[in-house]
């Protein structure tokens, strides 16, 4: 057998199990997974005993916030970090200046990341306009998916977010609505803007440098009732919804009372699973990102999720600030910008739970790939499997991950406060973006501008 590429020696992680196995790679699609038995030749042969082989990890929420922002990061910056930590496909929120709102804006965002990224991507854009001929064009431009804030947007943020933020319920199921019909999922950003407002006021009293501050202004309620919302608006509405980032016990509960109820589906990150609010208070306004990071109690209820199927799938939220912007805040939870980086963590946060027995390889391979390729149309990923593409990530489950200034390769490494001295048994050991290896354990291997568009597969729509 021969073939363009060969990946050898390494164990399998696919829907079957792991097993050992060899990899025989053309066209930059996996052609062949045959017994390490196999005699196979290939012009390139990569060798991974005592490795293993996870299909390349689907990133379905990161922020790079380029062109408008290139101080927090670029996309040759954030996509590098991204194979760095075994990520072959980011799907880019739309929160830039101006919003990512329509087939035009989409078009310049695409071929923005076109000449710089290092693996592939996709693109969410926002529903400026309910009508059901702008959700099509949005829908033939490409988009993967469409994103929501059930909150108001931002003061001084109004043309990053416009047409993402739809406070009102009745805007909501129309957003949903229409939705359904031209067959885009639907991202939503769930918290309720009438319990985060009466919150805030009663937060504004309190030391603004204490990190329950951030907890009093965003409480878990809003997120609970929000997801509530949405959910029930869906019955009517039939869309694929799809909950970002929960962090609370209380919101699970009402996920776990809606199930079966219509088509949805909810993430969450490794912040929220790896961290509670004794970190926050530790690293300061460096570990505030909304929703905020809460209970030690809600961390556990957040693995129990994952190992009983109420949340599916894990995910960054990635989202790179300057040191000097964090630190204009150091002292004020209530101004501070929210985000952390996230994309070199994603996967260490999981292997070390392997480790720790809380998942296995399998549901790992699940969680950050497998769902979101099928979730998101895109069938020809997220799988080690013959015909799909060879988009792998190699792990040495022995070997450590320390996460340094030094070490992290986003733009935002010297905000990354929460992972700083954090250790995860795990290491991220080469990846590989269409059998191209992208990342050889230490350094980049891919030019700028080797990452492609990724269109889901459309389906059913009227």
């Amino acid at each position: 057998m021969t073939f363009e590429r060969a990946i050898t020696g390494g164990m399998l992680v696919t829907p079957d199990g792991v097993r050992p196995g060899t990899l025989g790679i053309n066209d930059g699609r996996i052609a062949a997974v045959v017994s390490p038995a196999t005699g196979v030749e290939a012009e390139q042969t990569w060798n991974c005993d005592g490795l293993h082989v996870l299909p390349g990890a689907i990133d379905i929420h990161c922020h790079v916030r380029s062109p408008a922002y290139p101080e927090r990061g670029t996309v040759a910056s954030e996509t590098a970090a991204c194979a760095a930590g075994g990520i072959t496909t980011l799907f880019e929120m739309p929160i830039t200046d101006p919003c990512c709102n329509a087939p035009d804006r989409v078009a310049l965002r695409r071929d923005h990341f076109a000449e710089s990224a290092v693996i592939d991507f996709a693109l969410y854009a926002a529903p400026a306009e309910l009508t059901p001929t702008a959700f099509e064009a949005l829908a033939e431009a490409g988009v993967v998916a469409l994103k929501m804030f059930t909150i108001p947007a931002p003061p001084g943020r109004q043309h990053e977010f416009e047409g993402l933020a739809w406070p009102d319920a009745a805007d909501q199921l129309q957003v949903l609505t229409l939705a359904a019909r031209c067959g885009l999922p639907v991202v939503v950003h769930a918290e309720h803007p009438e319990i985060l407002a009466r919150s805030a006021a009663e937060a504004a009293r309190l030391d603004p440098a204490d990190a329950a501050t951030h907890t009093a202004a965003r409480p878990a309620v809003a997120e609970s009732l929000a997801v509530a919302q949405i959910l029930a608006l869906n019955l009517q509405a039939n869309a694929q919804v799809h909950i970002a980032h929960v962090t609370s016990a209380a919101t699970l509960e009402v996920l776990r009372h809606f199930a079966g109820s219509s088509d949805f589906s909810a993430e969450t990150c490794p912040q929220y699973l790896r961290h509670t609010e004794d970190d926050v208070a530790r690293v300061g306004v460096y570990g505030k990102v909304n929703p905020p990071i809460r209970t030690e109690a809600d961390r556990e209820a957040l693995w129990q999720a994952l190992s009983d199927g109420v949340l599916g799938h894990v995910t960054t939220d990635h989202t790179s600030f300057t040191a000097a912007e964090k630190a204009a805040h150091e002292a004020n939870f209530l101004t501070a910008p929210p985000g952390h980086p996230g994309t070199e963590l994603l996967l260490p946060t999981l292997l070390d739970a392997v480790d720790r027995n809380r998942l296995t390889l399998t549901e790992v391979a699940t969680l950050v790939s497998t769902a979101a390729a099928r979730r998101f149309h895109l069938p020809d990923r997220g799988v080690i499997a013959e015909g799909a593409r060879a988009d792998l990530a190699v792990v040495a489950l022995s070997e450590e991950t320390r996460p340094t200034v030094e070490s992290l390769h986003t733009a935002g490494r010297h905000v990354a406060r929460l992972a700083h001295g954090e250790r995860y048994l795990g290491r991220i050991s080469a990846t590989f973006v269409a059998g191209r290896r992208v990342w050889n354990g230490a350094d980049i291997t891919a030019p700028p501008g080797s990452g492609c568009f990724t269109r889901p597969r459309r389906i059913g729509s009227s």
